[in-house]
């Protein structure tokens, strides 16, 4: 199991008044931890997946290794990528919908909580269906689902989920991490209450 889900249906809960108070008092307001963590944050956002670097082709390299640790990778482009839920052969094609960030947070999946990523991966509890949703294409929607929703390309967060999560990143730094991986659970969870099938992808996972 996947970190503490409270996090992630605590990034809706406030009311009334008080709500649009501690809004424009955190909008207006940020203390220099937030201020930093959130600009670093940004700057992880703004990182394109770029194949001729050395490091993106290492943490390519890695997510693999992490994901299939006792079969090599041929290729950086090969369709070896397939068995993951990519497009095609080449990640890097996928990764343009939401930049680097999106293998970022699937590594940190595959490394801090290697039990439920192997689980998810390979689709191994409940009643599955013949067509299946693409796991790695699911994380980068996942993590661009994340951005939306916590207002990250914006200069300042203004709707409650991006407000309650600049306090949760206040006391976490890898806040946006994590959430990453309780909200893959729950999508996958999702898939499973509604029997899904692979028309509904998008819908789910979006």
């Amino acid at each position: 199991m996947v970190g503490n889900r409270a996090w992630f249906g605590g990034l809706f809960s406030g009311s009334g008044k008080r709500r649009q108070v501690s809004a424009e008092k955190i909008v207006l307001d940020l203390t220099p931890v937030q201020e930093q963590r959130l600009q670093s944050l940004k700057e992880r956002l703004n990182v394109p997946y770029d194949e001729t670097r050395t490091d993106h082709q290492d943490s390519l390299r890695a997510l693999w290794n992490a994901s299939f640790p006792d079969t090599e990778l041929t290729s950086l482009v090969s369709e070896q990528w397939k068995d993951m839920g990519w497009q095609g052969v080449n990640p890097a094609t996928d990764f343009r919908g939401c930049g680097f960030v999106s293998l970022e947070n699937l590594l940190f999946f595959a490394r801090t909580y290697p039990a439920s990523f192997k689980r998810l991966m390979l689709k191994q509890q409940g009643m599955r269906t013949t067509w299946e949703y693409p796991f790695a294409v699911a994380g980068v929607n996942i993590s661009y689902m994340l951005i939306q929703l916590l207002e990250l390309n914006s200069v300042r967060p203004k709707s409650l989920p991006g407000i309650n999560f600049i306090k949760v990143l206040t006391e976490h730094e890898d806040a946006f991490d994590v959430l990453y991986c309780i909200a893959f659970e729950m999508m996958d969870a999702q898939w499973l209450a509604m029997r899904a099938s692979y028309m509904q992808f998008k819908v789910i996972s979006g």
